[in-house]
């Protein structure tokens, strides 16, 4: 059975009152909701967005014509949550380093930081499949079932994105 297939099943399902079917198509889906989460939005904030995103699927899930584009769909919810958060977002400001003694993994935190910024400044369709499989673990075929793209897209992407975040990240000689 293809992606779409299953997903019209479990689409279907979940319209009928199956949270077992809902439960399954949150498995399916949730790492890639949480890289383009996570590519729009502080960490410490995406697990929530992730629910809510979910949550907010569900709801509408009536709405859906075509039950075979849920993937789609659903990045689109996606993006349109962690796009709102910005706008109700508060802005927090950081101790300056001086006053924070650094360890080790401070350091490590600080590279983390500094390459998730790196992967957000890409232009979006790299920065979701980088957030995808750097960040989630999803292979280039799980990530072209999941999001629709082709193979090819997401080979493509990949390759590109990477190109751009090793130059972002040496600081952008080459």
């Amino acid at each position: 059975m293809t992606v779409e297939a299953l997903d019209d099943v479990l689409v279907r399902a979940s319209r009928d009152g199956d949270r077992s079917a809902f439960g399954r198509l949150y498995t399916r889906y949730s790492r890639m909701v949480h890289a383009i989460v996570l590519s729009r939005v502080p960490p410490g904030e995406a697990d929530d967005l992730v629910q809510d995103v979910f949550v907010a699927a569900l709801r509408q899930l009536h709405a859906l014509r075509d039950e075979r584009a849920f993937g789609g769909w659903l990045a689109t919810i996606a993006r349109n949550r962690a796009n709102g958060w910005h706008r109700g977002a508060v802005e927090v400001a950081e101790l300056p380093d001086e006053i924070v003694a650094r360890t080790a993994s401070q350091d490590d935190e600080e590279d983390a930081r500094r390459a998730l910024a790196a992967v957000r400044a890409l232009p979006e369709a790299y920065r979701e499949t980088l957030m995808m499989r750097l960040v989630e673990g999803m292979t280039g075929p799980e990530i072209a079932a999941r999001t629709g793209l082709t193979p090819e897209s997401v080979r493509v992407n990949l390759h590109r994105g990477m190109k751009l975040l090793r130059k972002a990240l040496k600081g952008g000689s080459e």
